[in-house]
């Protein structure tokens, strides 16, 4: 099973478009979502039949949008305006698990509204849990290049958080950094802003997962590839 990850800053660019229909139909994806669309919401149905897969839904913020594959069945848990939480089952095999996706806002104030909102939902989380999206912040030093230092504070707000609701960074393959600024030479920035995270349920069930980091094209944000397979057995 595949799915993707991808701030796409504006799915209607045709770059973008081009990219994630070719991205599709290379990957065939379980499931799709996109941060940053840029596109009336009005909009959505039109581009779910476009990219081929049965359901779509956005959040309340608009700025996060769904596709879902018809193998599985679907409930929300939390719409929040910097995140959206799901709980899909695989028709057939009844397998369950609880996706969030985030697009986090740029301040560090905004940024823990988004932490609570996880912590709050942390306890009564009983499934494998991934959380992936644009988390607009970074863990260490070694995830940024370029511009100003890097604050401390904001760095260890996302640290506690993800070790307050038991989350794992799940690593990944390809370049370190998901972001850049489109500058060159001295004005040049690198950051991974984009990122998996897992519970310890989701890295049992599915020891094999794997993430890469695409090359960027089309948006300032490379596509996420998640890669996972249920036939693997744990070791």
């Amino acid at each position: 099973m595949n799915a993707l990850i991808w701030n796409i800053r504006s799915v209607n660019s045709m770059e973008a478009f081009t990219r994630l229909i070719q991205m599709q139909n290379k990957y065939h994806f379980g499931f799709i979502w996109l941060m940053e669309p840029f596109q009336e919401v009005s909009k959505l149905e039109n581009y779910r039949r476009r990219i081929g897969l049965q359901h779509a839904l956005a959040n309340c913020s608009r700025k996060i949008w769904v596709f879902i594959d018809d193998i599985f069945e679907f409930q929300i848990l939390s719409d929040h305006v910097q995140q959206l939480s799901l709980k899909l089952k695989v028709i057939g095999t009844q397998e369950e698990m609880v996706i969030t996706l985030v697009y986090a806002k740029c301040t560090q104030r905004d940024k823990m509204d988004l932490w609570e909102s996880l912590e709050d939902m942390a306890p009564y989380i009983q499934l494998p849990w991934l959380i992936g999206g644009d988390f607009n912040t970074i863990v260490s030093d070694a995830e940024k290049y370029g511009g100003l230092p890097v604050t401390i504070s904001e760095i260890q707000d996302f640290r506690a958080c993800i070790q307050s609701y038991g989350m794992t960074d799940l690593g990944f393959k390809g370049s370190t950094y998901t972001w850049w600024n489109g500058q060159s030479r001295e004005y040049c920035i690198f950051k991974r802003l984009d990122r998996c995270l897992g519970n310890q349920d989701l890295q049992d069930k599915y020891p094999g997962i794997e993430i890469n980091h695409l090359i960027r094209t089309g948006s300032d944000h490379a596509p996420i590839l998640i890669s996972y397979s249920r036939n693997v057995e744990p070791v």
